[in-house]
């Protein structure tokens, strides 16, 4: 790496970090509300488990992080390329599989002490990501770089909310990744194939946390079968999963094209095909015309 790139490198991060302690200085804090506990669904149905199907629907992070973490390093399976893929990767898996335990943790007495060891594995999980999208798509060594400073700065967000009551760190931590994920998925050109796998993750994700928002209208509209942070988590479950699956298939990218201008480049075709098409129908409705003339 030149000292140019070096340079720009270090004022992305300096403007990073001054716009959020802007923001920490203007916005007001934003304490947990104690309703977000009082979940729709708090039935107990065997063995004595509070909030049952809220506890055993976390079981899917267990066998997909477990199964995760044990191909990041059997026989090469993934094919990861660099020692900092293999730990962020490594990292995430292991950070899913922690979700099983800590989310499990967490709903069978909601509350906020609690709920620090729902949050914590998911920001390792969250975290991993994005060093991750900085190996493969900005630079190899600065992702692997900033896999434990991005680390460690989810776990401080977890300890100052813990500490502070105050959210927005852990907002920065969760959302950011949210939206600065599959915007460079679709703008920055990808160094494997199979790209569009992130943005299927990304798409459960989100529709997790609509279904989330919508736990208790969700549990009416099922007549109390199912409540909307059950699916929550079964959905969130298939973000690992489709993440998984994408690790199994992609190969090395002969040619680094991003998604948008692959689709940029379909769009022109179809249209082009289109073209042509209405070309011909005009053509044989001219041919028929005439050849009926012809006839007559």
């Amino acid at each position: 790496m030149d000292d140019g790139s070096r340079s720009k490198k270090w004022v992305a991060w300096a403007v990073a970090a001054a716009i959020f302690v802007v923001l920490m200085i203007v916005t007001p804090a934003i304490p947990q509300n104690e309703d977000y506990h009082d979940f729709a669904d708090q039935r107990t149905f065997f063995l004595g488990i509070p909030n049952t199907l809220n506890v055993i629907s976390n079981i899917p992070f267990f066998f997909v992080g477990v199964a995760g973490l044990i191909l990041c390093h059997y026989k090469d399976y993934f094919r990861l390329s660099s020692q900092g893929e293999l730990w962020s990767w490594s990292l995430f898996f292991a950070g899913v599989t922690a979700v099983a335990f800590g989310s499990s943790y967490y709903h069978l007495s909601p509350n906020d002490a609690t709920l620090v060891w729902d949050r914590l594995p998911m920001t390792i999980a969250f975290t991993s990501i994005m060093a991750i999208f900085i190996i493969e798509r900005v630079d190899e060594r600065a992702g692997a770089k900033s896999l434990a400073p991005l680390v460690i700065a989810g776990a401080l967000s977890i300890l100052y909310w813990s500490y502070f009551d105050d959210l927005r760190p852990y907002a920065v931590v969760q959302f950011v990744p949210c939206i600065a994920i599959p915007v460079m998925a679709i703008v920055i050109p990808p160094m494997y194939t199979h790209s569009s796998y992130w943005l299927w993750a990304a798409g459960f994700y989100l529709l997790a946390k609509v279904e989330e928002a919508a736990d208790k209208p969700i549990y009416k509209w099922t007549h109390e079968i199912v409540s909307g942070h059950t699916l929550k988590h079964l959905c969130a479950a298939m973000v690992p999963v489709f993440l998984a699956l994408m690790l199994a298939k992609r190969t090395i990218e002969p040619e680094r094209v991003s998604l948008l201008q692959k689709w940029k480049v379909k769009l022109i075709n179809v249209r082009e095909s289109r073209s042509k098409d209405g070309n011909t129908i005009d053509v044989n409705c001219n041919y028929s015309v005439v050849s009926t003339t012809s006839e007559q």
